[in-house]
């Protein structure tokens, strides 16, 4: 018996159709983000850039990726015309998130650990999401998936499909328009990108990149305390997991995320807490302005490699991520009792910074 069944329906076609057009238009009306140059003396043969995420509408590196994750959604068919969107985040990613929810008229629910800075919370909920707390940070997936069956729902899981909803060869992902920014920079090809492990897709759009445009340049992924990607990158083991979450809000996870693909990374560096809070309060002073924790992991990491590159006798240019600004973390990585409350101690990361600006050495004893 031949029979045929057909599941089209011309209103929800037109509502994808639509909304497809609404989040392109979006992302036509916003420029690219600034390559900015970070000072660095002359004679030391290496340039730094950091590619400036936080000027996106939403304010950080994660607004690519609510566009890619909301289009791959959409055209798989996942969310339609009244899909409440669930997301499991410890913050930007909600916040960017529930900027294109309420661009399509979407609700929007934001599962996430009760540490969260509260103005991260407070964007989300500006932006018309809803934010549903848990005490345990692992929880939020079981969570995540729980309110999605019980409203009908989906879980958008940006720690699944981050690595599959960008298109890693070009199409103006973030690798590509790093490459075209430089092009006419004295070390156009550099040699490391420096960024962090989070969903694990920034890094693995970025590394299949490289390999796919025939570039030289390595990959170097940052881990922070208390995250398993760096262990179970150096073990091989993704099975490995953790029960404490990462102070450092967007990366660090305590499990080997799907989208993480650690055959794409050259190095992995770890980074304790307090180096990367003590970065961004040294960097402020140099930047004139505040960043974020994540930006803070980064700019550790690379300071160790231009030294590196410093005692080889190399030149070159490397390339690290401006995350997202500090005005989101006032309360916590600018707080210092909240850094006394946590037990972290400045005074080491501090000195190792003011040691490598001076001199181009980077002394770290863990």
């Amino acid at each position: 018996m031949i029979g045929s069944i057909d599941r089209s329906c011309a209103r929800t076609r037109d509502w994808t159709c639509e909304a497809v057009r609404v989040i392109e238009a979006d992302a036509n009306r916003s420029a690219d983000t600034h390559l900015l140059r970070y000072p660095l003396p002359a004679e030391w043969g290496v340039d730094l850039y950091l590619k400036d995420e936080s000027t996106h509408p939403t304010g950080s590196l994660k607004h690519r990726l609510a566009r890619s994750l909301f289009l791959y959604a959409i055209c798989n068919g996942w969310v339609t015309e009244n899909t409440p969107v669930i997301e499991a985040s410890s913050g930007s990613t909600a916040v960017s998130e529930a900027y294109f929810a309420r661009l399509l008229g979407l609700p929007f629910i934001a599962v996430m650990p009760r540490s969260t800075s509260p103005e991260k919370v407070a964007l989300i909920e500006w932006h018309g999401g809803r934010c549903h707390f848990v005490d345990e940070p692992g929880a939020i997936y079981t969570e995540s998936r729980r309110l999605a069956a019980e409203l009908g729902g989906h879980f958008m899981d940006q720690f699944t499909h981050a690595d599959r909803a960008t298109d890693w060869r070009g199409n103006n992902n973030i690798a590509e328009s790093i490459f075209e920014q430089l092009a006419l920079e004295r070390y156009a090809e550099p040699t490391w990108v420096v960024v962090g492990a989070g969903t694990g897709g920034t890094s693995a759009t970025i590394g299949r990149y490289l390999r796919y445009r025939r570039h030289n340049t390595r990959l170097a992924v940052v881990d922070p305390e208390h995250s398993v990607f760096f262990d179970a990158w150096r073990d091989g083991d993704t099975s490995r997991t953790s029960d404490k979450g990462s102070l450092i809000e967007g990366i660090g996870r305590p499990r080997v995320e799907p989208s993480f693909v650690g055959e794409a990374i050259d190095r992995m560096i770890k980074v304790p807490d307090a180096a990367s809070i003590a970065t961004i309060r040294y960097v402020e002073q140099v930047l004139g302005r505040r960043v974020g924790g994540s930006t803070g992991t980064n700019l550790w990491g690379v300071f160790a490699l231009v030294s590196e590159m410093i005692q080889q006798g190399h030149q070159g240019s490397i390339v690290t991520l401006l995350c997202d600004g500090g005005e989101r973390y006032t309360n916590t990585y600018y707080d210092d009792g909240w850094v006394a409350e946590r037990g972290l101690d400045l005074s080491g990361p501090q000195a190792v910074l003011e040691h490598f600006h001076a001199t181009g050495e980077f002394r770290v004893a863990y």
